[in-house]
C-alpha cells in the first residue's frame, strides 16, 4: 500500500472512531453521561487515535484542521483533497454504524449527535451566535494543535493535550451547538437524519473552516515563521 493510501485509510479510520464513539456517546448515553462525559468521549477518541495514526497521517480527522495545515503549507493540495474525502467517508461510515445500532433496538433514530441551534436545541442560541461560537471553539482547538505540535519535544504529550482541548471546548459548546469544530463530524449525522439537522449543517461546515483558517493565520503571525 502506497503512502498516500495509508494516509487516507488512517484518516478514514480516525474519523470513523471519532464519530462512532463521540456522537454515539451523545446519542445513546448522553442522559447518563452528561455534558462532561460526552466531552470526554470526544476527547479520548482523539487521544487514542493521535497515538495510533498520528505517525501515519498526523491524525487530522477534521477538515478544519487539514484546511489550517494547507494554509500553513504543512499539507499539499493533493493530500488536502485526499484527507477531506477520507474524513467525510469515515464520518459517514461511523454515523451509519451508529444508526444501525440504534435502529436494531426498534427505537426511532432521532438523535445521532447532530449539531444545531435555535429553539428546541440546547439553550436556543441564534444563528449568528452559533456561527460565532463555532468559529471561537474551532480557533481555540486548532490554535492549540499548532502550538503543541510546533516543538518536537512536545511529541509525547501532543496527543493528550489535543484530546483534552477537544474535551474542554465541548464542555462549553455542547449546550450551545453540540460542538462541531469539525465539518466531517457534523455532516455525517446530518445527512442520515435529514430535516432540520441537514438544513442547519452549513453552519457547521463553514464556521469551523473559518475558525481553523484564523488559527493558522494568527499562529503564523505570532511565530513569525
Amino acid at each position: 500500500m502506497g503512502l498516500s493510501a495509508k494516509k487516507g485509510l488512517a484518516e478514514f479510520i480516525g474519523t470513523f472512531v471519532l464519530v462512532l464513539f463521540g456522537c454515539g456517546s451523545a446519542a445513546t448515553a448522553g442522559g447518563n453521561l452528561g455534558n462532561l462525559g460526552i466531552a470526554l468521549a470526544f476527547g479520548l477518541s482523539i487521544v487514542a487515535m493521535a497515538y495510533v495514526i498520528g505517525p501515519i497521517s498526523g491524525c487530522h480527522i477534521n477538515p478544519a484542521v487539514s484546511f489550517a495545515m494547507l494554509i500553513r503549507r504543512k499539507l499539499s493540495g493533493t493530500d488536502f483533497i485526499l484527507y477531506v474525502v477520507c474524513q467525510i467517508a469515515g464520518g459517514l461510515a461511523g454515523a451509519a454504524v451508529l444508526y444501525a445500532i440504534i435502529d436494531s433496538t426498534g427505537s426511532a433514530v432521532v438523535n445521532l449527535g447532530a449539531n444545531g441551534f435555535g429553539e428546541g436545541y440546547g439553550i436556543g442560541i441564534s444563528l449568528a451566535m452559533a456561527i460565532i461560537v463555532e468559529i471561537i471553539l474551532t480557533f481555540v482547538f486548532v490554535f492549540t494543535i499548532f502550538g503543541v505540535t510546533s516543538e518536537e519535544s512536545n511529541g509525547k504529550v501532543a496527543g493528550l493535550v489535543i484530546g483534552l482541548t477537544l474535551a474542554f471546548v465541548h464542555i462549553l459548546g455542547i449546550a450551545l451547538t453540540g460542538t462541531s469544530v469539525n465539518p466531517a463530524r457534523s455532516l455525517a449525522p446530518a445527512v442520515l437524519l435529514g430535516g432540520t439537522a441537514l438544513e442547519q449543517v452549513w453552519v457547521f461546515l463553514v464556521a469551523p473552516l473559518v475558525g481553523g483558517a484564523l488559527a493558522a493565520i494568527v499562529h503564523k503571525v505570532l511565530r513569525h515563521k
